[in-house]
């Protein structure tokens, strides 16, 4: 309690100084304290998965065939990392990226603060142990949390809230990364599809805070070091044709992950979707030991064109031993990381699908790379395999999370591949661009879409998600009831603010409405009050609204019946109140201000 105080105090000091400054400045300010606390977000995560990593398989002997720990340490993380959510958490902290969209269209922007720090531990022990998923998507979580709830403790708007979440989010993928640039464009592609120009810059303040102190204390190493080899314009061909099989993946692991993860979930006890999902992992873990973890110690060695030998510590090994065996290893892995991926989400595991989507677009180039290098061996036809590496794991990125832009600049600060610009759009665009003839949404989006709560970059639409039917209901109408005289009527009529009567059954059922207009011509004749009824009068709506109905389809209702004004009802047609078209579009002139960054 005294904690709580302490900290309610510090926070209004910090208020106080902070209004002695002008909005545009205190942002500024904001921003830079959010981008630290990510960096350092990001350097923790990072230093707990190596730690538990390395305490765990230190004492592996590589040359161990069957080493039956494989079967048992991602089942252990991810039964470790369900009990810490579903007894220490109380929350669905799953699909970060996702989580962060829903909050900005759906939340105003708020994340309970345990996301600060729950992700982070959750992940760690689930990737720490072997699960197959990536930490990026946890960690944008966590600075999307950090930055919301220092903006909501600095009560600041809706939109500086939201500029503040998006610091977070880009500070995070600067920090694991050190890549500021991407952040700042994986926040404008993904996460804030409204923000403005001049909000450039408190992403940027974030990013570049959050890449120092990453470098600080991780040290000045890229954290995909590559050996490259130089472009050629002859290999322009292939090039395209990795861009087409970018997409096909693309396509593939988008469909596969959202299909099985709600095969798997569709299994209610949490503890057999548990032990499902871990012997399934264990199995592919077992017999594809590049599925271990986030599987970046595999791309090391595709990325550096290094002699990759087979590897014998899988029962696979005594089948295959031939020229074709590592591509079509590879090619295994590249299908069944997808399986391995959501096996660890769905079976309680806490991760992301960004490191996953790097590992199977690396797999991607290096399997086709190597395939036209086997078929072509013999003449002048060769394709760099490190490059194609490279460059696959950017053509990937932009089809299955439909953001080119960041992954043309992510990959080329990750590796510092910039000599390969070049090949990097050309096969980032084909893929991105064909992904979409396919899939409209990406894998962040797809689910929430279909539920109409995506933010998109039309601004209309936008602010029609943003509102909520709930928030505009008018409940001030005297209602009558049916079988009421037109006295009673009257009566109502006298005590009323409005010119419009909701008539409702003995069990609040809406049954029609009567308007003052309607009764203009009777309600002097007093010897009419007993013989008329509000059944005489009652006119029927022309469609109803429900309280929890999406906005655009409240006012395609409007448009359909031309109404100014339509009964809210509940789904069993009892009477909420009226919603009008005048308040939602004043509404709507508020909450375009608020998502206009100008």
């Amino acid at each position: 309690m005294k904690t709580d105080r302490r900290t309610g105090h510090f926070f209004a000091a910090v208020r106080r100084i902070l209004q002695k400054l002008t909005e545009r400045d205190q942002i500024l300010v904001l921003s830079l304290v959010v981008g630290v606390s990510c960096g350092l977000a990001s350097v923790i995560l990072k230093s707990l998965i190596e730690v538990i990593h390395t305490s765990l398989t230190s004492f592996f002997d590589g040359s161990d065939s069957f080493n039956l720990l494989y079967l048992v340490y991602p089942g252990i993380g991810m039964l470790l990392s369900m009990l810490f959510v579903r007894y220490v958490v109380r929350d669905n902290i799953g699909h970060g990226v996702t989580k962060v969209l829903l909050a900005v269209s759906k939340n105003e922007s708020k994340i309970r603060p345990h996301n600060m720090w729950s992700s982070i531990v959750a992940s760690s022990v689930t990737i720490g142990f072997g699960g197959s998923v990536g930490a990026e998507a946890p960690i944008v979580y966590t600075g999307a949390a950090i930055g919301s709830n220092i903006g909501r403790k600095m009560g600041l708007s809706y939109r500086n809230i939201t500029i503040l979440l998006g610091c977070g989010a880009a500070g995070a993928v600067a920090g694991i990364f050190k890549a500021p640039l991407a952040g700042v464009l994986f926040t404008l592609e993904i996460l804030l599809f409204n923000i403005s120009m001049t909000s450039i810059l408190p992403l940027l303040l974030s990013t570049v805070s959050a890449t120092v102190v990453s470098y600080i204390f991780l040290g000045d190493s890229l954290p995909f070091e590559c050996t490259l080899s130089p472009f050629a314009m002859r290999n322009i061909p292939f090039y395209i044709i990795l861009g087409l099989f970018c997409a096909a993946c693309s396509i593939y692991f988008t469909r596969t992950t959202l299909w099985l993860e709600d095969r798997i979930k569709s299994v209610k006890n949490p503890y057999k979707r548990w032990f499902l999902s871990a012997a399934c992992l264990g199995l592919l873990i077992f017999l594809f030991p590049p599925l271990y973890g986030e599987g970046y110690d595999s791309l090391s060695v595709l990325l550096n064109g290094g002699e990759i030998a087979f590897p014998t510590r899988t029962v696979l090994g005594f089948f295959m031993n031939t020229a074709w065996t590592i591509p079509v290893f590879f090619l295994l892995i590249l299908l069944l990381k997808v399986f391995s991926m959501s096996f660890t989400n769905a079976g309680g595991g806490v991760g992301g699908t960004f490191g996953p989507t790097l590992f199977v677009g690396a797999v991607a180039g290096f399997v086709l790379s190597r395939t036209v290098n086997l078929v072509f061996a013999g003449t002048d036809i060769s394709v760099p395999e490190q490059n194609s590496v490279l460059v696959g794991m950017a053509g990937l990125m932009a089809g299955v999370m439909q953001a080119p832009m960041t992954a043309i600049f992510l990959i080329a600060e990750i590796s510092g591949g910039y000599e390969l610009l070049i090949p990097l759009i050309l096969t980032s665009t084909i893929s991105y661009g064909t992904t979409r003839i396919f899939e409209q949404y990406s894998i962040y989006t797809k689910r929430i879409a279909k539920r109409g709560e995506l933010l998109t970059h039309d601004s209309d639409q936008a602010v029609l998600t943003l509102l909520k039917t709930s928030d505009l209901i008018e409940s001030d109408f005297t209602p009558v009831r049916i079988d009421a005289t037109l006295g009673e009527l009257v009566e109502a009529v006298s005590v009323s603010s409005r010119n419009i009567f909701p008539v409702l059954d003995s069990r609040r059922h809406f049954q029609g409405y009567v308007s003052l207009e309607d009764i203009r011509r009777d309600m002097f004749k007093k010897e009419l009050y007993g013989k008329m009824h509000v059944y005489n009068y009652m006119k029927s709506s022309p469609a109803y609204v429900y309280a929890d109905e999406k906005m655009d389809s409240v006012m395609l209702k409007f448009e359909k019946t031309d109404a100014w004004n339509l009964p809210v009802v509940d789904r069993y047609r009892t009477y909420i109140g009226f919603v009008s078209k005048s308040k939602i579009f004043s509404a709507y002139r508020n909450q375009l201000k608020e998502v206009s960054h100008d």
